[in-house]
């Protein structure tokens, strides 16, 4: 008998005990037109429902909102008009400088047309046109002061003379007004949600945002547009070409799936199943009110893909069997038994593997994971259940099934140079120097991954290309405005009407002091610099009076003339402004961490005042990549920690174990180093690239391991066990491997550079993993798994 028969070979289906096998195969089989009929019944429902998927982002799932300093942030965001949600609009003049009446009055336009759009926090919004920026002066009768455009302003020369004198004195240069004087700011804080109850739609605000760059670009001005919105914005229109990816790797698996079995019908059932699982997960997310996102919208092919994994393990196992000349009802009974529990554990251990994601209290994580655990849960009916109930019905070519019969094991005793070569790793010489060269290799992974950093590595949005309009308009705010878009905030909070005692500035003015020392650091901002400027301002600009005096009347004086961003109105809230010279992760740490020393310094504490980390949009960047810090290891941990327990469930063996997890672990160590390579950060975007590339590629060791060992319980050993398995489910492992890494790697030239970034590091996971199932997880056996562990068992 054929060694590579797992079951006596049935061609009449008079000879076959329907009432053979698990309770659950007799249930699903001996049922499967109801079965085929309920599952149309739900695509068709879930189709419907698919159709409802929205695209969005929502600010408040991009942030940690548990982490103490966003706690600090959230509890003080109305006050803070720096908001790190917020967009900045530099509009520059084409010709000559921003003192001419056209800019003026196309500025003015921009100014109100935004002000109307929704979403927008209105008090807070900041030109040259808003009321509360304003200027100082001392004159004869004391301080005088008012708006810098005020209603007096008519164009004329002699208005724009006074406008430029205005802006002289307003403290706005750098900030409001460009270092050339050549464009200006329009500042537009939003909120986080339109009536309290919907969230600001990022997609949309960023369009209009675009139409207003358009519409004005004819008028003699040029708009460079930052801000998170803006990203979120361009990352959803990118949306269109990155589905168009989507496409050509789905092209790419099923043209690779026909290419090795010669079977239409089969390799569309396959193509057909697996898309019917993404079905499934997008009706459901429509029911469970959840959208899609810029960061999840790659989820739904990591699905597809899985699907196709398990889905051509079924279908070559029923087209071999067909091959020997089995009825297409026994064969697809046959792979049932033989691969379903290998196939339900690796994929219950992808799905946690997914849900361990949501240790990580970040929202936009967190719905990643929920999305992809749904759409592997789906998978056991579609790919591990539908699939060989409908090949049981169809069949598959009778020539494509001889064909892959004569290639497969058992047929012919010549082995190809491709399997004689793989089958070498099962001999303990060469097993030994194979295991040898793994560790070597993952000491160096390690050596190297250990310094991967997390957060941002690059200026501007790192989840855009450099060359983007985004990263572009981002080059030019830092180029031409000495408050960059990067900006910290540390918050203090006083008593009502009491944030401009002496103690209070004086503490202020020191940290500030000590962060300008710093080279991250470009600049601060704080009502005690607006105290020391107008204390130079009343002694005619003497250098030995430009500090703060110690006198809470003369520093009263100035209440009425404080701007809005550096004071609340209750005055009881008084930020710093510290804008860095980019938001890279070591410039974070080291800003975060001289002003947290600081503050926790006893000598800088009061009961009157309370310093407080941390807001604006690097605030913000920090305390993620605190979180992300964090998870990262405990992340992993339990990923692995999951893994181990499916698999020891699985196969209740402590070795095999090894064997599986091996691999997966030194495929993790390289991926690290991979990112330093790649000067790739981990963070929001990269972080849960471990967990997909750990659940997808236990995959490969859990069907060689179920194959593998069923042939040396039968007393093989384990070369020619190995040999036999290769021959069956092993080929499909390097088929499956291979596609998919293909296909993942399309995404490089995808315009979204996280994206790009995911499908490089993941088409690098796919085939380490690939390859250390087929190479290293021998190798293991041949140590790990020794022929008296197994007695042969008499087949059945």
């Amino acid at each position: 008998m054929n060694k590579m028969n797992v079951a006596p070979v049935i061609a009449d289906l008079n000879d076959f005990d329907k009432n053979s096998g698990s309770i659950l195969e007799r249930i699903l089989f001996n049922n499967r037109s109801a079965i085929m009929l309920f599952c149309a019944v739900l695509t068709i429902f879930f189709g419907t429902e698919a159709f409802k998927v929205h695209l969005s982002a929502n600010y408040s799932q991009m942030i940690p909102v548990h982490q103490p300093y966003i706690v600090n942030y959230l509890k003080h965001y109305d006050d803070l008009a720096n908001s790190s949600d917020a967009i900045q609009i530099a509009v520059v003049a084409n010709q000559g400088t921003i003192l001419n009446a056209h800019y003026l009055k196309v500025l003015q336009e921009i100014n109100d047309q935004v002000y109307l759009l929704p979403g927008v926090n209105r008090p807070y919004m900041q030109s040259l046109w808003s009321p509360q920026t304003s200027w100082q002066q001392i004159t004869p009768d004391g301080l005088a002061g008012g708006s810098v455009i005020d209603m007096t302003y008519d164009g004329s020369p002699a208005a724009l003379q006074t406008v430029a004198t205005h802006i002289q004195n307003s403290g706005t240069i750098g900030q409001l007004v460009g270092l050339d004087f050549k464009s200006s700011m329009v500042y537009v804080p939003l909120l986080l949600k339109i009536g309290q109850k919907q969230p600001v739609n990022y997609g949309i605000l960023a369009r209009q945002f675009d139409q207003i760059r358009d519409k004005y670009a004819t008028q003699g001005v040029t708009l460079h547009i930052i801000g998170f919105a803006m990203v979120v914005g361009d990352m959803i229109d990118s949306i269109d070409k990155i589905l168009a990816f989507f496409l050509v790797s789905i092209v790419i698996t099923a043209c690779a799936l026909f290419w090795y079995t010669h079977c239409i019908r089969s390799t569309a059932l396959v193509v057909i199943a697996s898309l019917t699982a993404v079905v499934w997960q997008m009706g459901l997310l429509t029911l469970l009110g959840l959208d899609l996102t810029p960061y999840s919208v790659l989820v739904p092919f990591l699905v597809f893909a899985i699907g196709m994994s398990h889905g051509a393990q079924k279908m070559n196992g029923v087209m071999q069997d067909i091959g020997r000349g089995t009825h297409r009802l026994v064969a697809a009974r046959y792979t049932f038994r033989r691969l379903f529990l290998a196939g339900f554990a690796a994929l219950m251990c992808d799905a946690t593997s997914f849900a361990v994601l949501m240790v990580i209290r970040i929202g936009a994580i967190q719905q990643l994971a929920t999305i992809a655990t749904i759409g592997v849960a789906l998978l056991v009916i579609t790919n591990l259940i539908l699939i060989p109930i409908t090949l049981s019905y169809i069949g598959v070519n009778p020539k494509a099934a001889l064909r892959s019969l004569r290639t497969g094991a058992g047929v012919s005793n010549k082995r190809s140079p491709v399997w004689a070569f793989l089958d070498l790793f099962t001999r303990r010489r060469v097993a030994g120097f194979a295991i040898f060269g793994a560790f070597l290799i993952a000491v160096f992974g390690y050596s190297v991954g250990r310094h991967v950093q997390i957060g941002d590595l690059q200026p501007g949005a790192p989840e855009l290309r450099q060359d983007s309009q985004y990263n572009k308009d981002n080059a030019f705010i830092i180029k031409h405005y000495a408050v960059g878009s990067d900006v910290l905030v540390v918050m203090d909070d006083t008593a009502s009407n009491h944030c401009l005692d002496y103690p209070t500035l004086s503490v202020m003015d020191r940290l500030e002091w000590q962060l300008r020392q710093m080279p991250q650091v470009t600049s601060t901002s704080s009502i005690a610099d607006f105290e020391a400027y107008v204390a130079a301002g009343l002694t005619e600009g003497a250098p030995k009076w430009v500090g703060l005096e110690p006198d809470n009347d003369l520093l009263y004086q100035t209440v009425e003339f404080l701007p809005r961003r550096l004071a609340n109105f209750g005055c009881s809230f008084d930020p710093i402004y510290i804008s860095l010279t980019d938001h890279k992760a070591e410039t974070l740490t080291a800003v975060v961490d001289a002003a947290h020393k600081f503050i926790v310094d006893p000598a800088n504490q009061s009961p009157n005042f309370k310093l407080s980390l941390l807001g604006g949009n690097a605030g913000i960047a920090a305390a993620t990549n605190i979180v992300v810090a964090q998870a990262n290891n405990i992340m992993l941990v339990l990923i692995y920690a999951v893994v181990m327990i499916f698999c020891f469930i699985t196969f209740k063996s402590w070795r095999v174990v090894l064997c599986a997890v091996i691999p997966l672990v030194i495929t993790s160590i390289l991926a690290q180093a991979l990112m330093v390579w790649l000067n790739i950060g981990i963070k929001v975007a990269t972080l849960p690239v471990s967990a997909l590339g750990v659940g997808i590629g236990v995959d490969y060791a859990l069907y060689v391991l179920s194959i593998l060992l069923s042939f040396l319980r039968r007393g093989l050993p384990l070369s020619e066990a190995y040999y036999l398995t290769l021959m069956s489910t092993g080929k499909v492992v390097l088929l499956t491997g291979f596609t998919l890494a293909v296909g993942v790697s399309t995404w490089i030239f995808a315009p979204i550079k996280f994206q790009s970034d995911m499908g490089l590091l993941l088409a690098f996971m796919f085939l380490w993993n690939m390859i250390g199932a087929m190479v290293l997880l021998p190798a293991l056996a041949s140590f790990l798994l020794p022929p008296r562990l197994f007695r042969p068992q008499p087949l059945r």
